[in-house]
């Protein structure tokens, strides 16, 4: 079978599915098996935001004590003489480097996390309004 034949067999089948779903949708208590299609819990969103937050906080107080830890071994280094200070010089700027990297990373999941978090209780009031728009008109025109 060629490429072309055996994709678009793929497509319309995918076609025939949705225009299944899409017409053996429930007429009223919306959703699939459970009655809701979208579903978030924003407790579950709230705790990981803040486990990343917590992380932000402790990688940024233990990543500064190891980032001034180093300095001052390559300062000391350095001034004794040694031609490791150097080195060691390089190690802290490319920790300095990867923990900004990181702690960057950290904020954004916390960010994004409470952006999300707030984003689906305002998706929420406005389904919900949107619906008891839909079931009004539906029992007017009844």
């Amino acid at each position: 079978m060629a490429f072309e034949q055996e994709w678009a067999e793929l497509r319309d089948a995918a076609a025939r599915r949705t225009a299944m779903q899409t017409n053996s949708a429930p007429a009223e208590g919306g959703g699939g098996a459970g009655g809701n299609d979208l579903v978030v819990n924003r407790d579950d969103l709230g705790a990981i935001g803040n486990d990343a937050y917590d992380l932000l906080g402790r990688l940024a107080r233990d990543g500064d004590v190891a980032r001034s830890s180093t300095f001052d071994a390559a300062t000391a280094l350095t001034n004794g003489n040694f031609v490791s200070g150097s080195a060691v010089l390089k190690v802290h700027d490319l920790w300095q480097t990867h923990l900004k990297t990181l702690l960057d990373a950290c904020a954004q999941i916390s960010n994004h996390l409470d952006y999300s978090k707030a984003q689906h209780a305002k998706d929420e009031v406005k389904i919900e309004g949107d619906l008891t728009r839909v079931s009004v008109l539906s029992e007017y025109l009844k």
